[in-house]
């Protein structure tokens, strides 16, 4: 969770609602990401969601079994959906 609030406050000085996500697998960092939406122009560059895409790469996967996401903030119905799935 340490590392969620590092990303948080790093978005929150880029001007980012300041959102941070890490994706854990076995004790370990696969996915981790803070909100990009200013940044990339893209209102849908949520923390959640880029922290997957790093994570299913990370993996080689299509799947986040056995994984768990530690975000800063209540997911968004966008992000709730992708995490469920």
């Amino acid at each position: 969770m340490e590392a969620a609030l590092r990303l948080a406050r790093a978005a929150a000085v880029r001007e980012e609602v300041p959102v941070g996500a890490v994706v854990m697998h076995e004790g370990r960092v696969v996915g981790e990401a803070h909100n990009e939406m200013v940044h990339r122009r893209d209102p849908t560059a949520h923390a959640e969601l880029l922290a997957i895409r790093r994570a299913l790469e990370c993996l080689g996967t299509d799947r986040l079994t056995d994984c768990t996401l530690y975000v800063t903030f209540e997911p968004c119905a966008q992000c709730a959906g992708a995490i469920i799935l």
